[in-house]
């Protein structure tokens, strides 16, 4: 089995306590030496400023390669370009671009009067100054917006096309949701890198929402085992062998990247890419 290449992603910190979590989480998973780490954009745009002084803070202080998420939702185009332009000058030039999700109770996306339309306009709004590396979103299980059987395959195609170099696909359950999704885009000519996202589960009942929420689909047998290694005490390790075993299946179709959704809780992810053989680099000063 291949040893992958890995990257994770956070989410900003809302308050001090938070704070602390997103450094010890920064502290646990930067040995592994990620290609990158990104940091999300909450519901609405409602973390912008924090994912912005996040995405700052990490470049200067952490080393890492660091893409910041932007989206469209309840901004214009030159707010939305202008957040660009301040990563820009920060030094970071990765953006993962997406629509965004809309402020919860808004029922939908709905574009701002002045904003773009979608995710499309972003990206090629993004590619036209010359000045970032571009990822995207996409969906292995259908978005719970898409609009018939291979409207996710033709979005990702419409972006790739707009200008991204890599797609990171939402999470799923089963290696081979992500084998049939990559074999649609290879016979619609989608040769760009599409890495799978992998969710570790901490929290059964919480990861199953997020699931229903994602539309991702939720297989019987998994929710067999959680019920009954919840009832036995044995949950962790359930979750562990579950994404090792999901990871490995991976390696194993020939995926060589792997996106890790870490949820700001880094032990389990720290444990799964262990189990992969993603070894701690060791800098030459720590070694006596």
């Amino acid at each position: 089995m291949t040893t992958p290449e890995i990257s994770f992603e956070f989410f900003p910190p809302q308050n001090l306590e938070a704070s602390f979590r997103l450094w010890d989480t920064v502290q646990v998973l930067s040995p592994l030496d990620p290609r990158f780490v990104s940091v999300t954009y909450g519901a609405g745009g409602t973390t912008r400023d924090l994912t912005r002084d996040a995405v700052a803070t990490l470049h200067k202080s952490s080393g890492l390669n660091v893409a910041a998420h932007l989206t469209c939702v309840n901004a214009s185009r030159a707010e939305t370009l202008a957040i660009a332009d301040q990563f820009a000058s920060a030094g970071v030039n990765d953006i993962v671009a997406l629509r965004g999700d809309p402020p919860k109770g808004a029922g939908g996306f709905t574009q701002h009067e002045d904003g773009f339309a979608n995710s499309v306009e972003l990206i090629e709004a993004l590619a036209d100054t010359g000045k970032f590396n571009i990822r995207v979103g996409a969906y292995p299980d259908r978005h719970p917006e898409a609009t018939g059987p291979d409207s996710d395959v033709d979005w990702l195609k419409r972006k790739i096309d707009a200008g991204a170099s890599e797609a990171l696909t939402q999470f799923f359950f089963e290696a081979d949701t992500f084998f049939r999704f990559r074999d649609k885009c290879a016979k619609v000519g989608i040769d760009h890198v599409l890495t799978p996202g992998i969710l570790p589960i901490e929290n059964w009942k919480g990861a199953r929402n997020f699931a229903r929420r994602c539309g991702t689909l939720i297989p019987q047998w998994l929710d067999d085992a959680f019920e009954t290694a919840l009832r036995d005490g044995r949950e962790d390790l359930l979750a562990t062998a579950i994404c090792t075993e999901l990871c490995s299946e991976l390696l194993d179709g020939g995926v060589d990247k792997l996106h890790f959704y870490t949820m700001n809780r880094p032990e389990l992810t720290r444990d799964v890419c262990h189990a992969l053989g993603v070894a701690p680099k060791v800098s030459l000063e720590n070694v006596a």
